[in-house]
């Protein structure tokens, strides 16, 4: 399937931040899917196949830490960039975030066009490591 924006999956439990994300990724010319906890991440990713994943580390069900671990040991989904979202601006978040698989670190709050530059940034390098024949 072919499509003509890339779709970006948001994983963040805060309605008001999700709403805000998928908001201004629209705006900016994405197709935006959001799940509300990392268990529904996993299972819209497999079915969804985004482009790239946006992934809030703190949430119910089970955390950005542990989905982003499952989504990279599986063959279905490995190969989809994951952006970890995280209030935690320390060395060890961001450590975290790399140890689970993570492609991507941004500290909330965060402003929206550096999250837009962040999103582009990452599809253009997964492009370059992998073609997907989309976008």
């Amino acid at each position: 399937m072919t499509r003509l924006r890339p779709l970006v999956l948001i994983a963040e439990d805060f309605e008001d931040a999700r709403e805000l994300y998928r908001d201004y990724l629209e705006f900016s010319g994405f197709t935006v899917e959001a799940a509300a906890n990392g268990r529904e991440a996993i299972e819209m990713a497999s079915r969804l196949q985004p482009d790239i994943i946006l992934m809030d580390a703190s949430m119910p069900v089970l955390d950005g830490w542990q989905a982003t671990r499952e989504l990279k040991s599986s063959p279905q989904t490995q190969h989809i960039p994951v952006i970890a979202l995280t209030a935690h601006a320390f060395d060890d978040a961001r450590q975290q975030a790399k140890v689970a698989g993570c492609d991507g670190f941004i500290t909330k709050p965060c402003l929206p066009d550096d999250l837009v530059e962040k999103v582009r940034e990452t599809l253009d390098g997964a492009g370059k490591r992998k073609p997907r024949g989309r976008l």
